[in-house]
């Protein structure tokens, strides 16, 4: 098997790496994968489905091999569905990998081009914007101040070191405080290097 062509969108919660690869993925020729949405759409009557709700209703975090097989699985079922075309589209993912560890793991399905990294180092502005999310999305999560400072410290610590794991000619930093249409700009601009005409 051929590895997948992969833009990863990269960021604290908050920075807004849904809501970019959710516009990329309307593009044709990209195809949008949250990591998210895999886990919330997981049949739990599946042996994988079971083996995450197992470790998830406890609070406890998901082994790295298990959150692999699990996003694999679900790419693997949207090419096989036509959804997802891999030797035409680009793999947009936004939340896979979570840390290194991931990063390693997953280096055999796919093959990073650009990893944009949607960078907002002033944390408070991030806490506002969840804030603001949780009360218009509803998001419980998001509606905690404690809960969402201890978010951002857990991807400090072990999401943010998977930039390093990429060589720095692909990663592209952008400032996650503009308007989306202005990321949106600045993630085009390097898609255009990058796509052929």
């Amino acid at each position: 098997m051929s590895r997948y062509r992969t833009i990863l969108i990269f960021g604290a919660p908050g920075s807004g790496k849904g809501t970019q690869g959710k516009i990329l993925g309307k593009i044709p020729g990209f195809y949008h994968c949250a990591c998210g949405d895999v886990f919330r759409s997981l049949d739990p009557t599946s042996e994988l489905g079971a083996a995450f709700l197992e470790y998830s209703s406890k609070g406890l975090l998901v082994p790295d091999e298990m959150t692999v097989q699990l996003w694999h699985e679900s790419v693997r079922k949207t090419a096989e569905s036509g959804k997802f075309k891999p030797e035409r589209d680009y793999l947009i993912l936004d939340g896979i990998p979570r840390n290194v560890a991931q990063a390693v793991l997953m280096e055999e399905l796919i093959d990073v081009r650009r990893v944009y990294h949607l960078s907002c180092p002033d944390r408070d502005k991030l806490v506002a914007r969840l804030k603001k999310r949780a009360l218009r999305d509803n998001r419980l999560d998001d509606a905690n101040e404690e809960v969402i400072r201890s978010r951002l410290a857990t991807y400090d610590s072990e999401s943010k070191p998977v930039l390093a794991h990429y060589s720095s000619a692909r990663r592209h930093d952008i400032d996650a405080t503009m308007t989306p249409v202005r990321v949106l700009n600045e993630i085009i601009k390097g898609l255009l290097e990058e796509v052929p005409a």
